[in-house]
């Protein structure tokens, strides 16, 4: 009996020979639609975004087979049909490193294309990914710092719920409406293949009911035993958030720390507005 690809079918947790060979074939696509389907998503979701990947370990051949290197920043729409699963992806990226290239925009232009045909699955590309690459001369120029906003780690909580629990979250809807920007170092979740933990920084943009600090933190908290990707983690705490606290708008934006090089960071928004800077927290 035949199946759509899930994370089940994917290279993660699994015994992988590692081609140093050019190969697309090696992106694993997972649709976007059956998760957001158990958040109660149907059709059009109420957000969009992007997620934000950083790849350190980006290196190919020359025309004269001299290695080069890069850092890669890439955008992937979050009205795509698809994601792309992580091991997957950093296998591509290692089929680079014994591949000859022309120069630099060949591999920038390559992976752009073979992204952007992975997140649609051979349906029309509404809207492509993004690919910059820094060159070495520049990695001293990629920021770093801390997300701006008001920290909530510093509250002095008890917290006993280590699954998801939108019932933490509250507001006050009877108060005049304030704009707040907080922020979070706690969030962990798991990966819903392997099981390894993911660690991540969260940042909550708002202007509504002012939400009960405490409960969002007790919230964020909450996903500690959670397993589910880092995109999900993410379009699952913008939607309880809308829901249970009634923004006016709204923007949900996780740092997470890289495993193997590449770090994966959504970010989910109500309203139109520039996307969050490309820039490693500390913990990154």
């Amino acid at each position: 009996m035949s199946h759509s690809p899930g994370a089940a079918d994917s290279p993660l947790g699994k015994s992988t020979v590692y081609a140093d060979q050019y190969d697309a074939g090696l992106l694993f696509p997972i649709a976007r639609a059956p998760q957001r389907a158990s958040m109660g998503i149907q059709g059009q979701p109420m957000f969009f975004g992007a997620d934000l990947w950083t790849a350190y370990e980006l290196s190919w051949l020359n025309p004269r087979g001299k290695p080069l290197v890069a850092i890669a920043h890439i955008m992937v729409p979050a009205e795509s049909t698809h994601i792309i699963e992580s091991k997957s992806f950093k296998l591509y990226l290692g089929s680079f490193s014994g591949t000859r290239f022309a120069d630099a925009d060949e591999v920038r232009q390559r992976i752009r294309q073979d992204l952007s045909a992975g997140i649609w699955q051979g349906g029309p590309v509404r809207a492509s990914v993004g690919v910059r690459l820094v060159a070495p001369e520049e990695f001293d120029q990629e920021p770093l710092q801390e997300l701006d906003g008001l920290n909530l780690d510093r509250l002095d909580i008890e917290c006993d719920r280590f699954e998801p629990a939108p019932d933490l979250l509250s507001s006050a809807q009877d108060e005049q409406p304030v704009e707040e920007t907080l922020t979070s170092r706690l969030l962990k979740s798991n990966c819903p293949v392997t099981g390894q933990p993911d660690w991540g920084s969260v940042q909550i943009r708002y202007i509504g009911p002012q939400i009960d600090q405490a409960g969002l933190l007790k919230y964020i908290i909450s996903f500690r035993g959670h397993d589910e990707f880092h995109e999900h983690c993410v379009e699952r705490m913008f939607t309880d958030i809308w829901a249970r606290c009634r923004p006016a708008k709204l923007s949900v934006y996780a740092r997470y720390t890289r495993r193997g090089g590449l770090d994966i960071n959504p970010w989910r928004t109500s309203h139109p507005g520039p996307m969050p800077l490309s820039v490693r927290t500390a913990r990154q």
